[in-house]
Order: structure tokens, then sequence, then C-alpha cells
């Protein structure tokens, strides 16, 4: 049991800390799942993960690095 501080601030107990490797200086996330507040530690995304999808209309990827290659 923890409280909600006039900050917004909680205490994650050690246990769980412990249990789930929060430490400190660490990112959460307090998402909403079915009706309910769940905490969750954030998870850093790649780079490259914002360009997922962007060359969906490439077929051959081969043929598309030698039309690149022959553009330079």
């Amino acid at each position: 049991m923890t409280r909600i501080t006039s900050k917004g601030q909680v205490t994650i107990p050690l246990e769980f800390r412990q249990r789930f490797g929060l430490l400190p200086g660490q990112e959460v996330e307090f998402v909403e799942e079915d009706g309910r507040v769940v905490v969750r530690r954030r998870v850093e995304h790649a780079h490259l993960d914002g360009w997922f999808g962007c060359l969906t209309d490439i077929d051959d990827v081969d043929e598309f690095v030698r039309d690149l290659r022959d553009q330079e």
C-alpha cells in the first residue's frame, strides 16, 4: 500500500522494485488496461522503429539496392 503525495508522486515498494528489476533513474509509465492503472518499465524503441513499414511498395530488396547504387 502506498499513498499519492501532493505532487502526484508514489513510492514503488522495494519488493516490486527488486522483483521487476526497477532501478533508480529508470523510467516507468502509467497506462490504463481494462479500467485499471498499470505501471510498467518504459522501453526505448530503436531509432529505426519509426521507419518500419515505410517501404511497403518494394517487392525485391536486392533490385531496390542496385537501383540506389546506380543513382550514385
